[in-house]
């Protein structure tokens, strides 16, 4: 009797180590297909960046002050955009 009693504790034993190996496994998944696409992301912004960068320098060559605080002005619209429309989907994406 007692030795089901004991095989029984291991068996929970067992059955909850598997499912945090599981739920580790899941977390470090999600994390690392965060990160990866962040790093896309990136990528991306930093490309964007370079080509709106030329196309404000040739319409504003006269003064690099004014260029680069267009520059600025245009990245940080660009990206607050971009936030808004991530975090509405992301919220429907939640509510589904």
């Amino acid at each position: 009797m007692k030795k089901q009693k004991e095989l029984t504790k291991r068996q929970k034993l067992s059955l909850k180590a598997k499912e945090s190996a599981l739920k580790f496994k899941r977390e470090l998944h999600k994390s690392t297909t965060t990160a990866i696409i962040a790093a896309f992301g990136f990528l991306i912004a930093l490309t964007w960046r370079d080509v709106i960068t030329e196309w404000i320098t040739k319409i504003s060559e006269a003064n690099p002050f004014k260029n680069s605080l267009l520059t600025a002005m245009i990245i940080t619209l660009v990206s607050v955009i971009g936030i808004v429309i991530i975090s509405r989907f992301g919220a429907e994406e939640k509510t589904e």
